[in-house]
Formats: structure tokens, sequence, C-alpha cells
């Protein structure tokens, strides 16, 4: 039977599953293999969800002796990327394959940081087209000899995936190229070649994806492994993995740039990404840029802000702590070094060296697409030549335009003016035997691209944007040259190396002494390229030594040892907290909480409640009893009904604690003549709607108000929709309504600035949700609740049950100070304690509900358990004249007339 959650998945994707065909998680397609399919262990015991019905008995039994991680089995790291490190040639005689790993690929490279103990598992599509009669064999030669597990994605669906969605959308949008235009003609392929957002690829992406998951549930063993799921290609994966696997360890890598805000917010499956991102426990970037960006995203579209803590990033989300890791990856050092010790490596420099003898060399090596920005380094270089005739028939620079990886009208649009280009130049400042550009258009093997890096002066980036891109590291190494011998490392190559890079790539800011341009700036860049070849030999020989010096150190190898620790790190109390899976589609997530964070169970409070005899009842408002609004919200019927069953039981005080004004809450609540309220955080004190409104402290000096109020109004100003609530004794600047990127950088800097100029006044500045506050000191909720439970005690009433319900930071001096109330013995002995958060999150409260409808569900369930008093409320004749009735076994009705206090 198919799992409701997988269709939920892809009903949200697709609008309707069918249309997609069956791809059940229990069955296999024709051609797919489960190689040796490890035990799988649930880890929650009875919280998962939606489960396979053939799962959920041997969950069910498995899960009394899942909750902590078994060492029985060596720890293993699954990596799943598009293609795996696997290069796969057909037999000459045309029977059977024959497979070799890919020495250039990344994947193959970040073995070398992973612990011996560990074992590597890699997961991806082979780059070719295997019959499906042939799948079952290969699948299993591959987890024999390589230990990687192939995906087979049918053509149609991987032309699809990869060339519509990954290729034609998201590369471009992630390279900050929005699709105004429709998507353009099919190529001979059948893929688009680009355009506008189109949902039947969001389907294909979302197909596929899936189908990488179901190739992670034929091999993985969740307890033990450790899945490390790399780049654009999959970034639905992670809400597959967690849905089925709510405590499996999850890692992500973007090797791309991730956009800003601004451009990330067109997708139209935005918060989709972000969520099935935010599933994942480590979310890698290359630049902290990258990384900005995207918790920009999630704080202006999910609401969600970042901490910093000990120099770790993480986003908390639903109780799970997401990691931010900001690492740019290496090259290989080992692979580089054992190619420029190829005899044929020596031989084809020294050709190289003939060549261009008496040349200056500047080398680019740039994939042929739209953002490598080839044609304007191109325009850069002639620019020179104009401006700096002494390097006309010294200067050449050699371009290698690797083979376009996409396809399109686009690609060879830039072909076409690359070549133009290349003859211009050639055509205006070439000379016998000389050609300033030598265009190299053919794949280029790494003998000689290595050797061209070696002869080299000075290797010339300009890309208009880029993930990483590890020419330049690689450029380094091969400038540096290898060790003659163990005993004599005295090095066989030059030891200077120059590097002319865009600002707008991955390595740019690892590379403090190269120069950094505009590439956009064609002028510039000419100047910049000047004065690299023309600096002098000792500054080239610095440069060269501090890149080597990072680029040595911070190879692939520390790369990927770093990002498994921190995943390690992030990953260290799955097995400790209490999780369960909630939500459908791409909305589904993992709650998981502090052991001693809880849910507030009703029947144990109504339990508790009825063999108390002292109740204290403290309720914030906003955001507790009525949803957070930006519009004034007056309380329903129904919760002021329930607040006066719960105020009319004389074993009740019941106290609404806000930071609203007096006013506003005498006014909402003028129909509760016996509930008390504490207003403004308490500096308003009444215990009745009779009684006259007292005063925590003595009356404050409100001088600072005018010193205050004039600091504020510059933010209102410059803040577009915030504005500035004055209170009797508390100033409170309002941002819900203004954009939140811009308001929150403005609340900080608001902070900052009332604290310098306050900070000879007896007052406070605290921030809150979307609020800054200025208040007297010593004014806070914690201190009024303490005062009441005191006041109780006093009157011989002392509290022996104690309920504090509230949402932000505010009420968690409330639950702090209650918390402590049995130490300072202002509470009876034993005293149940029921400090309530609204909302899974960090809060010094030992239970929570998840919103203002069960804070109004478990008020009322107490009410019904409640014992009204008929004379509560009543004026005191009146309250004389009932209590003196003899009404026997009777019942006195009180029909079509009201009776309240004056």
């Amino acid at each position: 039977m198919m799992s409701r959650s997988y269709t939920n998945l892809l009903d949200l994707a697709a609008g309707n599953f069918a249309a997609l065909g069956p791809a059940g998680g229990g069955r296999r397609r024709s051609g797919s293999f489960a190689p040796r399919r490890m035990p799988r262990v649930m880890t929650v015991p009875g919280t998962l969800s939606e489960l396979d019905d053939e799962d959920d008995e041997r969950a069910a039994t498995s899960s009394v002796a899942s909750d902590v991680p078994s060492s029985a089995i060596c720890e293993r790291l699954i990596v799943v990327a598009n293609q795996l490190p696997v290069v796969a040639r057909r037999r000459p005689d045309g029977r059977g394959w024959v497979f070799s790993w890919d020495d250039d690929s990344l994947l193959l490279r970040l073995r070398d940081g992973v612990p011996d103990e560990m074992e590597v598992l890699f997961i991806g599509t082979l780059r070719a087209d295997v019959p499906a009669a042939e799948q079952d064999e290969v699948s299993q030669t591959l987890i024999d000899g390589f230990r990687c597990a192939p995906v087979f994605l049918p053509a149609d669906l991987y032309d699809r995936f990869y060339q519509n969605f990954c290729k034609g959308y998201l590369w471009p949008l992630f390279h900050y190229m929005l699709p105004f235009a429709a998507a353009q003609s099919p190529n001979e392929s059948g893929a688009s070649a680009g355009g506008r957002f189109e949902r039947a690829s969001w389907e294909a992406y979302v197909l596929a994806n899936k189908h990488f998951f179901e190739k992670i549930v034929e091999v993985i063993n969740p307890e033990d492994d450790y899945v490390w799921v790399h780049d654009y290609h999959l970034m639905a994966l992670p809400t597959f993995l967690r849905c089925r696997f709510n405590r499996l360890r999850i890692g992500f890598f973007l090797h791309s740039p991730f956009p800003s805000s601004e451009i990330y917010r067109s997708l139209p499956v935005r918060e989709e990404i972000l969520r099935t991102m935010l599933n994942c426990d480590l979310i890698g970037f290359h630049t902290f840029d990258y990384a900005r960006h995207f918790l920009s995203c999630c704080s202006r579209m999910l609401g969600i802000e970042y901490q910093s803590k000990r120099g770790y990033i993480g986003l908390d989300y639903y109780g799970r702590t997401v990691g931010i890791k900001i690492m740019p990856v290496g090259i290989h050092m080992g692979q580089l070094q054992s190619v420029l010790r190829l005899p044929e490596m020596q031989q084809k420099v020294a050709e190289l060296r003939q060549q261009f003898e008496g040349m200056t060399v500047l080398l680019g090596v740039d994939d042929t697409d739209i953002f490598k920005g080839i044609n304007l380094k191109l325009l850069a270089f002639e620019y020179m030549l104009k401006t700096h005739p002494k390097w006309r028939g010294r200067a050449v620079l050699v371009q290698i335009a690797n083979p376009a990886r996409g396809k399109g009208k686009d690609i060879e649009s830039i072909r076409a003016e690359i070549q133009d280009s290349c003859e211009r130049i050639n055509r205006e400042f070439g000379q016998s035997g000389y050609s300033p550009i030598v265009l190299i258009d053919r794949n280029v093997p790494s003998v000689e691209k290595l050797a061209y890096y070696t002869v080299a002066e000075c290797v010339v980036v300009t890309a208009v944007r880029d993930g990483m891109n590890l020419t330049p590291y690689e450029y380094i190494v091969c400038r540096q040259g290898i060790p003659s011998s163990e005993s004599a490392p005295e090095v066989s190559g030059p030891r200077k190396s120059m590097l002319v890079v865009s600002e707008f790539i991955g390595c740019s800011p690892s590379l403090s002494g190269a120069i950094r341009i505009n590439p956009w700036n064609v002028e510039s860049t000419a100047e910049s390229l000047n004065e690299a070849i023309s600096m002098s030999e000792r500054d080239k020989e610095l440069r060269h030594e501090k890149h080597y010096r990072y680029v040595s150190t911070h190879d692939v190898a520390y790369w990927s040892r770093s990002f498994i620790q921190d995943l390690e790190r992030a990953c260290k109390d799955h097995f400790r907290k209490p999780c369960w899976g909630i939500g459908l589609g791409f909305g589904f997530r993992v709650v998981a909480l502090d052991p001693n964070f809880s849910k507030l169970s009703f029947d144990s409070i109504i339990m508790s409640y009825g063999r108390s005899k002292s109740r204290a009842i403290f309720l914030d408002y906003d955001g507790t009893l009525v949803p957070q609004a930006s519009l004034y919200q007056k309380p329903s019927e129904e919760l002021v009904t329930i607040i006066n069953t719960l105020c009319s039981d004389k074993n009740n005080i019941v106290f609404i604690v806000s930071g609203r004004s007096k006013n506003s809450l005498g006014s909402m609540f003028s129909s509760c003549p016996i509930l008390g309220i504490a207003a403004e955080h308490g500096y308003f004190l009444r215990w009745t709607r009779d009684e006259e409104w007292q005063t925590s402290t003595q009356s404050p000096d409100i001088g600072w108000m005018q010193m205050a109020e004039p600091v504020m109004n510059l933010y209102t100003e410059a803040t577009d929709g915030s504005y500035i609530e004055t209170k009797e004794t508390a100033l409170v600047w309002h941002h819900r309504d203004a954009d939140q990127g811009f308001a929150s950088s403005q609340a900080k800097e608001m902070l900052d600035h009332l604290e310098s100029v306050l900070a000879n006044e007896a007052v406070s500045v605290k921030s809150g949700q979307f609020i800054v506050e200025v208040k007297p000191q010593g004014v806070s909720k914690g201190l009024i609740a303490e005062k009441i439970l005191a006041s109780m005690k006093e009157k011989g009433q002392q509290a022996d049950f104690v309920l504090c319900i509230g949402d932000d930071r505010s009420d968690e001096d409330m639950f702090e100070n209650i918390a402590d109330a049995m130490k300072k013995g202002i509470v009876a002995p034993k005293t149940p304690l029921f400090a309530c958060a609204v909302g899974q999150k960090p809060s010094k409260a030992k239970f929570y509900l998840d919103d203002t409808y069960e804070v109004v569900s478990m008020l009322s369930a107490l009410a019904e358990v409640s014992e009204p008093d008929p004379t509560a409320g009543l004026t005191d004749d009146l309250a004389t004249s009932v209590s003196s009735l003899d009404i026997g076994d009777e019942q006195i009705q009180f029909s079509n007339t009201r009776i309240e206090g004056s």
C-alpha cells in the first residue's frame, strides 16, 4: 500500500497524483534493484506520521529498544547527488559495461575527510543510458565494486527534471537571472531551453527526488546512517526522508549561489523549498553572502530568525535547531600533484614554454555558459591592448572554453559572440607569428590544462555569478610545483602567481591577495589585468605564498571533515528529545522538544485543578487568548463567558497580565466584574472591575519620555508601517506591519540607540515580538505575579494551584518567578505549578500548548469543572438577598433577567 504521506507531497506538487503514475513506497519499478536491504528500524515509538500499513506492526515492536542508537553497526555516510562519481562505458563488443572512478568528481574526493571507521555509500544517477534489462546487474556490480547505488530515471523524466527544471529554471534563478520570457522551443532532446516556471516541470522535479528517496530507503539503516545531500537538484529530498524517518541525520550542501530574497521570492514554490531545506539538520553554503540570503528568506517568508551562539549559526524550527555551515570547498592536493609528476606533464610544459617564449601568458579556464563572463574577459583584454600598447606582441590570453553542460539558444549565442570577439581582436592586434587570443574550444585533458596553469603568469576569472569556481585554487597549486623528494623539499616549478578574480564568485573572499574586479566594468578590469602582469616579482611571490598556505590547508578533505563534524554535533540530541511529525506535503516538519518541555495534558491539569482549594490563574492576552494581530481585537463572547465562569468560582483568583494599557484592557473586559487586571506589565493593578487602579511602585518620573520619544520618532519616520504606542508609563514601538528585514535591523539599532540615550535613567529597554518597549525599571510580569501570590498568602488564601500562560519574552519573567514561588514560600508546599508557553519554542516554561485555540479549549475544560458562586459579581444587597433564599432541592432560574453588579 502506498504511504499517504508520499501522496501528499506529490499532490502538493502536481495537484493530481494519478497523472504521475504509480510510484509506491513498497513497490519496485521494472529494472530497479534492492542491494542487500539493511534492517529498517523505526526510531520514534508510535509517532511517525502516516507510515505504510505494512510497517506499522514492525515499528511498534521495535520501538521499545530504539530510543538509543545501536552501537552494533558502524556509522555510515550516504552521499546523495545527481550523478555518481563513476564513469560507465560500454565494452567494445557491446556486451556489458566497464566502470571506473571519475577522478575529477568532488564527491569521490570528499571521502578523504571521512573518518576511517565510517563507510561511504554513494547514491545517484549514471551518465549512461542503461537498458532496463541490464539495470539489476549494473546495480549489483556498482554496489559490490564501488559502494554505489544507482538511480535509474526514465529518459523523459530525467529531461524534464534536469534540463527543464534544474538547468532551465532553478540554475538561472539561483544565478540571479529572472525568467521574464516564456520557455523557448524545445531542443532536439525535447528539453526546454529555459523560461518561466512550469508546474509540469516542478512535478517532474518532485517525482525524480522521490525516486532518489526510494533508492535510499532500500539501503538505509536510519539509526546509524548519516545522509549528506548535495546541490539544488535534490532540494525536495529532505522532506521525503524526514517524513519517513523522523530522527534521521540529514545534511545538505548547496554548491551554487543562493540568491537574495528579492530574486528568490519570485519562485512560485519558494516556501516549499525553504521548508524542505529546513528538514535537514545542517545546511552548508560556500560563503556568508549565500547563507545570509538564505537566512533573510527564512525571516521574510517564514518569520524564522536565526541565532548565533559561540560561533555557530542556527535556526530554531519547531524545537529542532537547524545548523548553518559556511565553508568553501577545496581541491584535492594529491590528485593535482600526481598529475604534475607525470612525465608527459613535463613534456607538455616544455612545449608550451617554447610556444609562448618571450610572451606573458594570461589564462582563462571556464565552462561555456551565460554566467562565466568569457566575452567580458575578451573585451577587457582588448581594452588593455588599446590603452597599454606595450603589451601588443607580448601578452597572450589563452582561453580554454569547456563544452557547455546545458543546451539552448543562449549557449549558441554565447559561443558565437566569443568567436566573433576572438576573430576581431586577433585581426586588429595580431602580427606575424602572434595572435593575442588563443581560443581552445574543446575538452582539454587534465595534463594539458595543468600545463597551461604552470606556464601562465596570471589567471583571470570574470564570471558574473558562480557558486565556487576552483580554477584559481588549481592554478596556485600548479604554480607552486611539487617537492622533488621527501628529503629535499625543493619545488620544481615557479613559486609566484597572480590572480584577477570576479567579486561575484564563491572563492573570492578566500583569496585576499587577488585583485578583485567587477567584470561588468570592462575598463576597470583592463586596468587590473595591466596591474597584475606589471606587478613586481616580489609582490607576486608574497601573494602566492599567502594563497598557497590557505589552499593547501583548506583542501577538500578539510571541507568534508569539517562538515561531518558539524553534522554530528547538530544531531547529537536526536535520540534524547521526544519528537513527532506533523503537517502534510512540504508543510511536513518534525517537532522536537526538550525532555523537560512537554505538551500540557488536559487530564492532568483538570485533576490538579479539582483537588485544589486556592487557585491563581495568570493569563497573557495578545498571542495567548487571541491571535497576534495588528488590528485592535476584542475578546469573543465565548472567551468572556469562560473567564467569568472561572472568576465566579470562589476558589479562583484570575488575572489578565498584559503589556496593554489599563484603559484598553478595562474597556475590553468591562463585562467581567471580578476579573483581576495587571496592565502595562503590572505597573497598574486592580483586583476587580469596581476597584480603583493601584500602582505597583511609586509614581515614576516620566521625564525620560521626552528623551526617548524623539529617538523613536526618527525610526518611525524612516520605517514605513511602524508606529509608536504611548502609554502612561511606557513607550512601545510597533513594527509588525513594516518590512520585516528592514524593521528588524531598525529595531536592533533603536535598541542600542535608546540604551545609550537612557543610560542614566531608571528605565529598561527591551525588544519583543515586533516591538521595542521602554518602561520603568522594577516593573515586569514576573514581579506582579509574585506580588499577587504574596498578597493571597497574606489574606489566608495561599495558592495550592498556579496556572500561568503566555507567548512572548515578557512572559518568560512570569514563568521564571512562578518556578521559584515554592522556594520563596509564597505558595503551599507541593503546589502544582503549570507554567505554559503558547507554541513550541525555547522557553523557561515546562509546558506548552500549540496555539490560542488550544488555550481557550483548556480554559473551557477548567470552567466546566468549576463551582461557580451564584453571588459572584453581584452588589452587596443583591448578594445578601440571594443568599437568604431557602431553595432546598429546587433550582432558581432567572429567565429574561440579567443581574449584575452596578
